[in-house]
C-alpha cells in the first residue's frame, strides 16, 4: 500500500502540518504537498472512476499529464469540479471529493458498463441511438446527458477574485528545468529583459529527482545557486506556478498564474491571466513519459516510472511497498534505484528489450534486482488495487510464464517532448525513429512577421532526453549514466490477442483502448483527426498527453503505414485547462458589461431623461416634462427641432481613426463606395458589407489629411467594426501600412439641429459656420466659445445640422454653453426616439432596423452608394449571386396607413397560400414605424416583395386585432429635395 516515508521529501516542510478531508475522511499532509502526494501519503490509492466503464482509477502521473485523479475541490461558493490533484498544492482545510460514481467510490453501480464492454466499442453511440425517432428525446438523450461528464457543476457563484494583467519582455523562457535556467542565464547576461516561468512550484525540473552532476555540483545545489543569481538581476523576472497557456503570432503569449490557489479566502487574486508581448519564446517545456499498453494497465497502483520516483524523492511518499518495473528503456532503472535507496522492494524489472546491458541495468543487477529481459506483462492482477502481474514473452501472445506479487507497477514506454507551444505558432515536427517521438523541425522555425524567431525549443523539448546532451545544448557540464537505446513498444505483448487488447488502455481519461483504435481503422477512419473524434482519443482536458503517440502508433500499425505518414492531431491552446474565472477576469457582476457614460451623462440625469439601452451605453430616449407622456414629449422635441433648434448628445457615435499610406486603399475595400478619392476637408456617407454581401454598418467618413481618415460608425457597432478592420489587417492584408484606433471616447459629439442652428453657433462665436465657408458634407476645425472643436456639416434629421466634436473633458462645458446661448432661439434637447422619427420622415435607414443580416444595399435603394469603378470590395462578389440580383427580393418602401394609425413594429403582410411548413405566406415586413407629428399621421418603412414596383398599391399588414390597409409610397415622407438641410 502507499504510505508516507519517515524521511526525505525535498519539497515538503514537515514542520508545517496541514489537515484536509477526502470524501469526508480526515487526513493530514505537509506544506509543499500536492493534493495527490498528500492523498497517496495517507494510503489512499483509489481516487475515482473512469468516464465510460466506471473502472476503478488511481494516480498515473505526478504533473499536468495526470488523466485520472480529477476531483471536486471545496464546497458551496468555492466548489470546483475536475481539479487535477497533481498540480494543485495542498492547503489547510481543503475538502476533496471524488467524482463519477454512485452510490460511493468503493461501490459504484456503473461498473456494470465494464462487464458489458463489448456493447460499448468506439463510436457505439453513433450506431446505437438511431431509432425509433421518438426514443431520442424521451429516452436516449436524458440518459446520455445524465451520464455525460465527470464532476458536478457548481451551484453557487464563485466568490474568488481573478485578474488579467499585461507584460512585455525580450525573452520568455517557458520551463524552469536545467535547460530553461541555463537559457535564462545566457539571455540575462546579454542584457535582455528576461522572464523565466515554471508551471510547478519548484525549480529544476527532473534533474534534482533523477540525479547526476551539473558543473560538478549536485543538481539541487546548482539549481539553487543559479536561481539566486537570476534573482539578483534587475532585468530578470521569475515566476513559479505559471503556465504558458498558449503562444500566438506576433509574439503574443497567454500566461496562467495560479499562485493564489493555495490561499483561498485571503482576498488575493486566485488566478491571473497574463497577456504578454515577447520578442522570443524559449520553450524548455521538457518531456512526458509514455505509458505502456498491456491488459489492465489502468488498475490503481499502475503508474509512470518517473511519477513513482517523483513521489518518493519530492514528497517522501511510497506508492507501494513492492514495485515491479516494466520498461523499454534505461530511464526506468532510475526508479528502481530511488526505491531501493528508500528501503523499498523491487521484485523485478521487466525489460521488453532482448538484452539490458546499460550501466543502469548493470547497477540494478549488481544490487540483486531480477531483470527479466525480452519479457512483457500479460495483465495486471487486482481490481481496486494491484495485487500482482502476469509475465510473458514480449514477442509472444501472452502466455503466462510467471506471476509476481506486488502492489505497484511502474511503467515506462519512452518519452515524448512537450511541443505544444512550438505547434501553436505553426512549427512543424519530425519523427525521431531512434527515440520513437516527434521533435521540432529546426529547419523550419515559426517566425514573426519581421523574421524574428517566435519559438526556440531547448532541452527535452528539443528531443534531447539525455542529460548530457541537454547540458551540452544549454552550455553547462552535466554528467549522468550513459543509456542504451530504447525499443519502441506499442503493445505488450506484441502478439496480444483480442481478450488482452480489449483491456489495454491508451487514453485513461476517455476510456479508449487499443482495440478501439484498431476498430476505427477497420471501419475506414484513416485520418488521425477522424479517429480522434470517433474514439475520443486525446480529447477533453487530457489533450492526449499520455495517449497521443501510443494511439498514433497503434493506428499506423492497423493501417500498415509508418507513424509519420499518419501524422499528429492538432495541438490547441490551452495545453492544460485554465479556469473560467481567469478568462472572465474582473468582468463579472456590475463589471460584466460596464455601463458607458458620455461626458454629458450627468446633465441628462438632472434633466430627468428617460434612458434607452444602446449597446453598452444608455442614451436619453426623451426628456419628458411634468404631466407629459413619453409620446407627447417626443412629439414636442421633434416639432421644436423642426421649427427652432434642438441638441442631441451624439457622443456614443463610433469614431475610428484610420491612418497610413494605404488607408485609402484599405477603406475602399471595406466600403461599397470609393473613399480614396475623398478630398481633405470633405465627408462622404458609406456602407459596409460582410463577405456575404449583407449590409452590416453605415456612417460618414471624413478625410482629415492625406493619410488620415475618421470613420464614423453606429453606436452599437463600433467595437465590431474595429475588430473587423483589425481582422482583415492582421490576417489578410498584413503587409498594408495602416493603423487603426478606436477613439470613440476621446471626443464628446453634439448635434445642433434645426433652422436656427447656425444662429446659435454664430452667437457663441469663434468660427465662420456660414454655408459658403462650411458647406454640406464638409468639416472644419476651430473654436466655439473658446473650446477647440471639429464641426461636421452632416444631417440625420433632414434639417440644417452641425455635429460638433470636442475633447471629451470639454464636452459638458460646450453643451452647457450651447444650451445657455440657445435659450433665445428656443433650444431643447431631444432624445433618441425623436432622432429616429425624424430620420424615418426623411427615409434614412438605420442599421438594425432596416437591416437584419439578410439585407443588401440594393434592397434599400442604395444603389448610388455602390461604386461601379472599383474592382473589388468586401461583399462585391456576393452581390452578383443569383439570389442577390433576383427581382423577387423584398425591397424598401414607405407605408401610409389609410386610417392614419401607427402599425406595430415588425408585423408582416400576409400573402395567399401556405409555405412548405404549412405556415401562411408573407410578402413584406415593417422595419420602422412611428407617429409623425410633422405629418400628423402614422408612417412606416417596410421591406416588401418587389416593393418599388408597386408604388400606390394597397397592401394589408397584420396587427393585434386584424388587418390594416396601407398604401405603398416613397420612403421619403418629408422634404424629398433636401432643401432644409442645405440652407
Amino acid at each position: 500500500m502507499s504510505t508516507r516515508l519517515s524521511k526525505g521529501g525535498r519539497l515538503i516542510d514537515r514542520a508545517k502540518s496541514l489537515t484536509f478531508t477526502f470524501n469526508g475522511k480526515p487526513m493530514r499532509g505537509f506544506a509543499g504537498d500536492t493534493l495527490a502526494s498528500a492523498i497517496l501519503g495517507n494510503g489512499q490509492t483509489l481516487l475515482g472512476r473512469s468516464f465510460k466503464y466506471h473502472r476503478p482509477r488511481g494516480l498515473v502521473g505526478s504533473g499536468a499529464e495526470e488523466p485520472n485523479a480529477l476531483v471536486g475541490l471545496g464546497r458551496n461558493a468555492r466548489f470546483e469540479p475536475d481539479q487535477r490533484t497533481t498540480t494543485t498544492l495542498l492547503f489547510d482545510q481543503a475538502e476533496v471529493k471524488t467524482q463519477n460514481h454512485w452510490p460511493s467510490l468503493e461501490n459504484d453501480v456503473g461498473i456494470i458498463n465494464d462487464k458489458l464492454y463489448k456493447f460499448f466499442p468506439a463510436g457505439f453511440y453513433y450506431k446505437t441511438f438511431m431509432g425509433p425517432k421518438a426514443a431520442w428525446k424521451h429516452l436516449y438523450e436524458p440518459i446520455i446527458r445524465r451520464a455525460a461528464g465527470l464532476g458536478d457543476a457548481p451551484k453557487e457563484a464563485d466568490v474568488d477574485r481573478y485578474e488579467q494583467i499585461y507584460a512585455y519582455c525580450d525573452v520568455l523562457v517557458a520551463g524552469g528545468g536545467v535547460a530553461g535556467i541555463a537559457a535564462a542565464l545566457k539571455a540575462a547576461g546579454e542584457g535582455k529583459r528576461v522572464w523565466l516561468v515554471e508551471q510547478t512550484a519548484a525549480w529544476g525540473g527532473r534533474a534534482p529527482v533523477d540525479g547526476g552532476l551539473i558543473e560538478g555540483m549536485e543538481p539541487q545545489a546548482w539549481v539553487d545557486a543559479s536561481i539566486a543569481k537570476l534573482e539578483a538581476m534587475e532585468n530578470v523576472t521569475l515566476r513559479t506556478r505559471f503556465m504558458i497557456s498558449g503562444l500566438y503570432n506576433h509574439g503574443y503569449v497567454l500566461g496562467y498564474d495560479t499562485a493564489g490557489d493555495s490561499e483561498p479566502g485571503s482576498g488575493k487574486p486566485r488566478h491571473r491571466l497574463w497577456r504578454m508581448r515577447v520578442g522570443t519564446v524559449v520553450t524548455a517545456t521538457g518531456a512526458i513519459e509514455r505509458p505502456l499498453s498491456f491488459a489492465c494497465n489502468d488498475v490503481p497502483g499502475v503508474m509512470l516510472a518517473s511519477a513513482v520516483r517523483d513521489y518518493v524523492v519530492n514528497w517522501a511518499v511510497s506508492p507501494g511497498d513492492r514495485t515491479v518495473i516494466v520498461t523499454n528503456n534505461d530511464d526506468a532503472y532510475r526508479t528502481a534505484k530511488v526505491l531501493l535507496d528508500a528501503g523499498l522492494t523491487v521484485p523485478a524489472i521487466i525489460d521488453a528489450r532482448p538484452a539490458a546491458t546499460g550501466a543502469l541495468a548493470a547497477e540494478m543487477k549488481a544490487r540483486g534486482v531480477r531483470v527479466l529481459e525480452g519479457r512483457g506483462i500479460t495483465k495486471v492482477l487486482g481490481s481496486k488495487s494491484v495485487t500482482g502481474v502476469e509475465i510473458c514473452a514480449q514477442n509472444g501472445e501472452g502466455g503466462v510464464v510467471e506471476t509476481i506479487a506486488c502492489d505497484c507497477v511502474a511503467m515506462s514506454g519512452g518519452w515524448s517532448p512537450v511541443v505544444h507551444l512550438w505547434s501553436h505558432v505553426g512549427g512543424k515536427l519530425n519523427w525521431d525513429e531512434a527515440n520513437a517521438m516527434f521533435v521540432p523541425n529546426l529547419d523550419a522555425p515559426p517566425l514573426s512577421h519581421d523574421g524574428a524567431a517566435l519559438c526556440v525549443p531547448v532541452g527535452a523539448a528539443n528531443g534531447k532526453l539525455s542529460l548530457a546532451d541537454i547540458g551540452t545544448e544549454a552550455g553547462v557540464d552535466m554528467q549522468c549514466e550513459p543509456e542504451d537505446p530504447m525499443m519502441a513498444v506499442w503493445q505488450m505483448p506484441a502478439g496480444a490477442p483480442d481478450a488482452l487488447r480489449f483491456k489495454s488502455f491508451l487514453d485513461f481519461q476517455n476510456d479508449v483502448k487499443v482495440s478501439d483504435v484498431q476498430l476505427a481503422a477497420r471501419e475506414g477512419y484513416e485520418s488521425v483527426e477522424h479517429t480522434k473524434r470517433y474514439t475520443t482519443l486525446g480529447m477533453a482536458t487530457d489533450q492526449g498527453k499520455l495517449s497521443n503517440i501510443n494511439g498514433l502508433a497503434v493506428l499506423s500499425d492497423a493501417l500498415g503505414q509508418a507513424i509519420p505518414a499518419t501524422g499528429t492531431t492538432t495541438f490547441r491552446p490551452p495545453y492544460t485547462p485554465i479556469s473560467f474565472g481567469v478568462v472572465t477576469g474582473e468582468a463579472r457582476g456590475d463589471l460584466f458589461q460596464p455601463l458607458r457614460r458620455t461626458p454629458i451623462q450627468g446633465w441628462h440625469e438632472k434633466m430627468g431623461a428617460h434612458w434607452e439601452p444602446v449597446g453598452q451605453w444608455r442614451r436619453p430616449y426623451t426628456y419628458a416634462k411634468a404631466g407629459e407622456t413619453h409620446r407627447q414629449s417626443v412629439n414636442r422635441e421633434i416639432l421644436n427641432t423642426r421649427e427652432n433648434v434642438g441638441m442631441l448628445d451624439a457622443s456614443t457615435l463610433g469614431k475610428i481613426l484610420v491612418k497610413g499610406p494605404d488607408a485609402g486603399k484599405f477603406l475602399d475595400m471595406l466600403y461599397t463606395n470609393m473613399m480614396s478619392t475623398l478630398k481633405v476637408g470633405k465627408c462622404r456617407y458609406g456602407l459596409m458589407c460582410n463577405e456575404n454581401g449583407f449590409l452590416m454598418d453605415d456612417g460618414v467618413v471624413a478625410r482629415l489629411s492625406e493619410d488620415t481618415f475618421l470613420v464614423h460608425t453606429t453606436s452599437g457597432g463600433v467595437a465590431h467594426i474595429h475588430d473587423w478592420m483589425e481582422d482583415w489587417l492582421q490576417c489578410e492584408w498584413w503587409d498594408w501600412k495602416v493603423y487603426t484606433a478606436n477613439v470613440t471616447e476621446n471626443y464628446a459629439q453634439i448635434a445642433v439641429v434645426g433652422p436656427k442652428a447656425r444662429k446659435l453657433l454664430e452667437k457663441l462665436g469663434g468660427m465662420d459656420v456660414s454655408k459658403e465657408t462650411l458647406p454640406f458634407m464638409e468639416w472644419k476645425e476651430g473654436e466655439l466659445a473658446g473650446i477647440p472643436v471639429r464641426i461636421f456639416r452632416i444631417s440625420f434629421s433632414g434639417e440644417l445640422s452641425y455635429e460638433i466634436a470636442a475633447p471629451a473633458n470639454m464636452g459638458l462645458a460646450l453643451w452647457e454653453k450651447l444650451y445657455e446661448a440657445g435659450q433665445e432661439f428656443g433650444v431643447m434637447p431631444y432624445g433618441t426616439e425623436a432622432l429616429h422619427v425624424m430620420r424615418a420622415e426623411k427615409g434614412f435607414i438605420m442599421i438594425g432596423d432596416e437591416t437584419d443580416g439578410t439585407v443588401i444595399p440594393q434592397d434599400l435603394g442604395l444603389h448610388w452608394a455602390i461604386s461601379k469603378k472599383k474592382e473589388d470590395f468586401l461583399g462585391k462578389r456576393a452581390h452578383s449571386r443569383k439570389a442577390m440580383v433576383s427581382p423577387d427580393r423584398w425591397r424598401l418602401v414607405g407605408l401610409e396607413t389609410l386610417d392614419g394609425s401607427v402599425l406595430p413594429d415588425g408585423v408582416y403582410a400576409p400573402a395567399p397560400g401556405n409555405n412548405d411548413m404549412g405556415q401562411r405566406n408573407t410578402q413584406g415586413r415593417v422595419t420602422s414605424t412611428y407617429y409623425s407629428p410633422t405629418l400628423k399621421k402614422g408612417i412606416a418603412m417596410a421591406l416588401v416583395h418587389r416593393g418599388p414596383d408597386r408604388m400606390g398599391e394597397e397592401i394589408e399588414f397584420q396587427n393585434e386585432t386584424g388587418l390594416v390597409k396601407c398604401r405603398i409610397v416613397d420612403p421619403v415622407f418629408f422634404d424629398k429635395e433636401g432643401a432644409k438641410q442645405d440652407v
